[in-house]
């Protein structure tokens, strides 16, 4: 039996059936009530019943709370997911209970991101909601359905297939020089980029345990796609690396990823390079179709996307 009455300005809904537990659940309209009502009951006699009153009760904010705290910091990206998941935690979004997260709210924030950022990023932001839903139904027992799976993604945007063009790297390179007040780290890190084909978080994770120079390559072991890999080194590469404080162990390059970002910018700027940010700059073929540089060992293949290379191969002994 389902019976639905007005508390204050909220329409509470209440189902009771001999042989399951009460459901209870408070809604803003009336007629999200009979609605729940309905799919409480429907699911009742199709013996596709779920208890929903723990997501009831459960506030997003909750959810994204002991997500971000939880299961967050086991990631890699630990610290990007951190960031993307307070853009969640809008007091007119994140207060409603998961019950009321519906694939309308879902689209109304869809919506209000597309208006901020990308779609690239809109899509993501999506993917990890879906994520966390997910990993709540599955780890935490919150049984609810997933409303992003319901709702319209963004269309994907075209890859970006932005290079540098050889006086473009010129500019970039001298724009980035050690003078003055400029970060000494910025000129050695976008040439070891220019070279390497080696992606952002894999030069700043980047540990002088795992550099040889003497064998002219570095070790990566953990990258991107989950694997270790390989990286020999030019002679440009091993002269800036031989130029930094060595130590025994750490960071080669220690500097946060915003800073990095921040100063890049600024050397764009300084060398008139509109429409280019540092993780592209790993596309290692220039727009003049040559590559950037040869590779000193027998095995090794430098090409335009890391993932493409080969991954088995080691430096020479």
């Amino acid at each position: 039996m389902a019976s639905i009455r007005k508390r204050g300005s909220a329409w509470q809904a209440r189902v009771t059936r001999k042989g399951f537990p009460d459901e209870t659940a408070s809604f803003k309209t009336k007629s999200e009530a009979l609605e729940w009502c309905r799919s409480i009951e429907t699911g009742m006699d199709a013996g596709r019943y779920i208890r929903t009153k723990e997501a009831g009760d459960t506030p997003l904010a909750e959810l994204l709370r002991r997500y971000r705290e939880t299961v967050t910091p086991l990631k890699r990206g630990a610290h990007d997911e951190a960031i993307r998941l307070k853009a969640f935690e809008r007091p007119r979004f994140a207060k409603l209970s998961l019950l009321n997260v519906t694939p309308k709210v879902i689209a109304a924030f869809r919506d209000e991101r597309l208006g901020e950022c990308s779609p690239a990023t809109v899509i993501r932001d999506l993917a990890v909601l879906s994520s966390i839903f997910n990993h709540a139904r599955r780890e935490w027992g919150v049984e609810f359905p997933n409303p992003v799976q319901l709702v319209r993604k963004p269309v994907a945007p075209a890859g970006r297939d932005r290079t540098l063009s050889v006086p473009e790297e010129e500019r970039l390179l001298a724009a980035s020089a050690p003078t003055g007040r400029r970060n000494p780290l910025l000129h050695p890190l976008v040439l070891m980029a220019l070279e390497t084909a080696m992606r952002r978080g894999e030069l700043l994770s980047l540990r002088w345990e795992h550099v040889h120079l003497n064998r002219r390559c570095v070790f990566l072991p953990q990258t991107k796609n989950g694997t270790s890999r390989w990286v020999p080194l030019s002679t440009r590469t091993l002269s800036a690396l031989e130029g930094l404080h060595r130590a025994a162990e750490g960071l080669v390059f220690p500097i946060a990823a915003s800073a990095l970002d921040k100063c890049f910018r600024r050397a764009c700027a300084r060398a008139g390079i509109m429409n280019f940010r540092f993780p592209k700059i790993k596309l290692l073929r220039r727009s003049d179709g040559g590559c950037v540089s040869a590779t000193p060992y027998p095995g090794f293949a430098i090409s335009k996307k890391p993932h493409i290379a080969k991954k088995n191969a080691g430096p020479a002994k």
